[in-house]
């Protein structure tokens, strides 16, 4: 465990002094599994898992599921969802932030990345909240942690990564993720609401919409019903693997970009580099993160764990929530892939040892855990010191302070805990629908 701990230790201060991630952990993997094992098993092991990681068939679905959020940014289908979105809530106090998260949800549902869609969403939602005078604080706070549900609702990166690591059904994964998303929706209006109950004029009301307008606004976003019901519902109903949703996925939001005439060959070459640029970005950091896991495995921490909790006699509830305060707290410190890939390998053979009794399926903690991890990661996302969220929307919104958007997005943390309550006390409202494709 004192290895262990020291190697921890050392990795954050690389962190610390400026070292990339991906480059941190698999110097610290590799010298310690040298010191550990052997130099030569130590090279050997790092060559295989560079190899094996860039040949996995599993790992196919990450760019598949990149490149398909990029041809939606470029379809144009945002600015149909937030529209929407507005002919319905727009005319409320508050209704334009409203507005805002429900667009985002729904633009995660085909995207499957947090930045991408508060970067995107700051381009569609904040111009109008301005225009009608709403407080850059609950503008600015309703995009940052709108776009925090990329992560969560189908298809996800995170969700794939962590389904890989620990050897999970990816589509289960994917359906576990609706329902706290929607949940996380639902959550994020009530800070909407209570913000303006405490401030009416951080957000006035906008214009009426008559139900004719509301019509032709829900008639355009039938592209974006058309790619999540063939993607989530084809995991759903068996019809084909998460890989293979990718790449039906990309390929109709594809096809959205072609018919829509936004997609020219200046544009195809920037989305495919893009999408290149970050699937590289993604893969090395994985390949650092088993370099470490493996360190971390030979030198037996996740045991050690076990063997510690079973010594203090701990109720699995009590683990899983020292673990969430581990989260948390590197939430403040760590980029969030960085932070799953790092904590996944240590904890997820304790949570897997531990005895839920009937309170959860053991085939099925894996699932729950991965989706408490990523709700965790949620937070962190919008936290000081570094949430990622703000800092992308800050740079978006350079004449936006960070303190105005970390203002803003505290109610949106302080509902995300008591979802994350809620899904640790509750397991069954994340196991409900993936419990169903079991049958």
């Amino acid at each position: 465990m004192t290895e262990s701990l020291i190697a921890f230790a050392i990795l954050l201060l690389l962190v610390a002094l400026r070292v990339p991630i991906a480059f941190a952990m698999g110097l610290v993997g590799f010298a310690g599994f040298g010191l550990t094992v052997g130099w030569s098993p130590s090279m050997a092991m790092a060559v295989n898992v560079t190899y094996e990681t860039g040949l996995a068939y599993s790992l196919s679905v990450v760019p598949l599921f990149i490149l398909m959020g990029n041809f939606v940014r470029q379809a144009g289908l945002s600015d149909e969802l937030y529209a929407a979105s507005y002919a319905f809530l727009g005319h409320r106090r508050g209704g334009l932030a409203m507005a805002t998260v429900v667009a985002c949800g729904g633009f995660s549902a085909v995207c499957g990345s947090s930045l991408a869609t508060a970067a995107t969403m700051s381009k569609v939602a904040m111009p109008p909240m301005r225009r009608f005078g709403y407080a850059d604080s609950l503008a600015a706070g309703s995009i940052a942690a709108g776009g925090t549900l990329g992560i969560l609702i189908p298809p996800s990166v995170i969700l794939v990564i962590y389904g890989i690591m620990t050897e999970s059904d990816i589509g289960r994964l994917f359906i576990a993720g609706v329902v706290p998303g929607i949940l996380g929706i639902l959550l994020y209006l009530v800070a909407v609401q209570v913000t303006v109950m405490l401030n009416p004029a951080a957000g006035p009301p906008g214009e009426r919409l008559d139900w004719r307008a509301r019509m032709r606004a829900v008639a355009g976003v039938w592209g974006v019903l058309v790619l999540f019901v063939l993607v989530i519902g084809g995991i759903y109903g068996g019809v084909f693997t998460p890989t293979e949703a990718g790449g039906i996925g990309a390929f109709g939001a594809f096809l959205f970009a072609l018919l829509r005439r936004r997609l020219g060959w200046r544009d195809l070459v920037q989305i495919l580099t893009e999408s290149v640029r970050t699937t590289a970005m993604i893969f090395t950091i994985l390949i650092g993160a088993l370099i470490f896991s493996n360190y971390i495995n030979v030198a037996g921490m996740p045991s050690q764990l076990g063997a510690l909790v079973t010594s203090y006699d701990l109720s699995p509830m009590v683990v899983v929530l020292l673990i969430m305060l581990i989260y948390v707290a590197l939430g403040c410190v760590l980029e969030s892939l960085s932070m799953i890939l790092l904590t996944v390998p240590v904890f997820y053979p304790l949570v897997q040892g531990l005895d839920f009794g009937t309170m959860i399926d053991p085939d099925m903690v894996l699932i729950w855990f991965g989706i408490v991890i990523v709700v965790v990661t949620e937070i962190s996302l919008i936290t000081p010191p570094v949430g990622l969220n703000v800092f992308v929307l800050n740079g978006m919104l350079p004449d936006v302070r960070l303190a105005t958007i970390f203002k803003g997005v505290t109610p949106f943390w302080i509902v995300d805990i008591v979802r994350l309550a809620l899904l640790v006390l509750l397991p069954a409202i994340s196991l409900w629908l993936p419990s169903l494709m079991m049958r």
